[in-house]
């Protein structure tokens, strides 16, 4: 019978791995990284051990979206996190976990909270969630929904920004992002993208203030 070729040893397959992977990464752009980050994970299949559901941050609830509105990954091994996009439902919480779960949809956030300042999670920070319209921007980056219309902005309450503040440093302190307007941004700045959320009524100053004193 015909023998396959003969395999190196796996320490030596992942120091040539290795090698190859150096060589590539000096020769590429920051833009080329991830993608060959992710190449190195997947081929050395190193996952870090993972629970579905389990929560990011604590004191959320869980409540799953589809599998439709997001992509399983092991970030940040195959992806950089470090951005937070801030989105407004142009709606309730109760609508965004209903069409989150609908998998038709093709979109959900790694967040939602409500007025009250109640937090649900629908998506693990591990994985790519369909909620800025720009792959590379969900690559990158966690997604915060938030209940209301962005033209009312008595929907914004302080409950809502505190609780959202301190989930914003909590994801900062995680992927050691930066609490500034480059890192945190509006669903609006994302390139390509096609909303006005969170709009003229959100207040930036204060959300920034909150997030940097909640990371103390």
């Amino acid at each position: 019978m015909p023998q396959e070729p003969e395999q190196p040893h796996p320490a030596r397959r992942h120091l040539l791995i290795g090698a190859a992977a150096t060589l590539t990464l000096a020769a590429a752009g920051y833009a080329g990284q991830d993608d060959l980050k992710r190449w190195w994970w997947r081929t050395t299949r190193r996952e870090r051990p993972r629970t579905d559901g389990a929560l990011d941050h604590a004191g959320a609830e869980w409540v799953a979206a589809s599998s439709a509105n997001w992509r399983w990954a092991d970030r940040p091994a195959d992806y950089t996190v470090d951005r937070i996009v801030v989105h407004v439902v142009e709606g309730s919480y109760g609508d965004a976990l209903r069409v989150f779960r609908d998998p038709l949809h093709e979109a959900a956030a790694h967040y939602v909270v409500r007025k009250d300042g109640h937090i649900a999670q629908t998506v693990r920070e591990l994985d790519v969630a369909f909620h800025s319209g720009n792959r590379k921007f969900n690559e990158r980056s966690v997604g915060i929904e938030h209940e209301g219309y962005v033209d009312r902005p008595g929907d914004f309450t302080d409950a809502m920004y505190a609780a959202s503040a301190r989930l914003a440093a909590d994801i900062c302190a995680r992927y050691a992002i930066p609490v500034d307007r480059t890192h945190l941004v509006a669903h609006s700045e994302v390139p390509g993208a096609d909303h006005t959320d969170p709009g003229p009524h959100w207040d930036w100053d204060r959300y920034l203030k909150l997030v940097r004193a909640a990371a103390g």
